[in-house]
């Protein structure tokens, strides 16, 4: 994935729960935003943000998937300059029951397309023009129970295909032919299995991406091992086995050399799971509070000090970043929102 993909996935995809989105980090450790800097209307049902320079301007953009079960109209909120999105741009002529949206260059032209998920209605591939107008390229994919949207060279071919999250239906891999026209691929995980996200890296060290996943329902969360042929058949279960999981992310927290990922939970701590580098855990540690109601996690660096930090979004609860000071794993926590 090329690094505005990467930005496009790393940002804080929290929909509602984060709508006001420039939440600038203050000397003395605090986040602030102001009215100004909310997006949309308290009607819409977000449930997906994503944040990349769609037209070229070096500053960030903004994508929103609104409706979950009920349709609603995407939007695109263009920034002008300091945080200021004063054009807003409706995504598509449908209102669908979208939960995910994805930033990518699915055509290889050079600038970020857009995919969106839906609930019961078929996803769709949008063209950007280069100056952030986008067109309807076509539709891709099953009508089914989407929950999420992962955008990611899967087969190393050089360009970017989707991975889709079902609850209780087949995750779904979609292969891109390299003109965002996308194929139905192989399936992953059990039938049976209330997956709500999944995030990709390379665990083992063999060369070949795997999959982690996060499920709900008190299902056993799980590391899938990929065999570089699109197969991941073999399985890792992690964390309780009772966990109630909405959201993963994957990064070195330890720079280690080893991938490790985060989950957010529901009605538990979230987790950390040091990866041992053979796609299995080296050692767990929990963070937020024991009845968190986390419904996304994000890793980046958010006070640029160089260590990958935890961004938590929640429901009814204050959100939080959880700051790092080194490579450990004990965290400042700074509630916001």
């Amino acid at each position: 994935m090329n690094d505005a993909g990467r930005r496009a996935r790393w940002v804080l995809g929290f929909a509602c729960l984060l709508l006001p989105v420039d939440i600038a980090f203050a000397q003395q450790g605090e986040f602030v935003t102001s009215e100004r800097l909310t997006l949309g209307t308290e009607r819409l049902r977000s449930a997906s943000v994503r944040v990349g320079d769609i037209d070229g301007d070096r500053d960030l953009d903004v994508v929103v998937a609104s409706g979950r079960h009920w349709p609603q109209q995407n939007q695109l909120f263009i920034n002008q300059g300091r945080a200021k999105f004063s054009i807003l741009r409706p995504l598509g002529t449908d209102q669908r029951t979208s939960y995910a949206c994805e930033f990518a260059d699915f055509d290889g032209d050079g600038d970020l397309d857009i995919a969106t998920g839906n609930d019961i209605a078929r996803g769709e591939i949008f063209l950007n023009d280069g100056g952030g107008h986008f067109t309807l390229h076509g539709e891709y994919g099953d009508v089914t129970c989407l929950s999420s949207l992962l955008a990611i060279d899967l087969d190393l071919d050089g360009d970017v295909d989707l991975i889709a999250t079902c609850r209780g239906r087949p995750n779904r891999i979609y292969l891109n032919d390299g003109q965002a026209s996308f194929e139905s691929g192989s399936t992953f995980g059990k039938n049976t299995d209330s997956t709500i996200d999944v995030a990709a890296g390379d665990l083992n060290g063999d060369g070949h991406l795997d999959l982690v996943l996060a499920n709900r329902d008190r299902q056993p969360n799980e590391v899938l091992l990929g065999d570089g042929k699109l197969r991941f058949t073999r399985s890792v279960t992690f964390g309780s086995g009772e966990d109630h999981s909405r959201s993963v992310a994957i990064a070195d927290l330890n720079a280690d050399g080893n991938l490790d990922w985060g989950i957010a939970n529901i009605g538990s701590e979230n987790q950390i799971f040091v990866g041992d580098g053979s796609g299995g855990v080296k050692k767990r540690v929990e963070f937020g509070s024991r009845d968190s109601k986390s419904y996304v996690l994000a890793i980046a660096d958010m006070n640029q000090d160089k260590v990958l930090d935890l961004v938590v979004g929640n429901l009814n609860q204050p959100n939080a970043v959880f700051l790092r000071s080194d490579n450990g794993m004990s965290f400042e926590e700074v509630p916001f929102g």
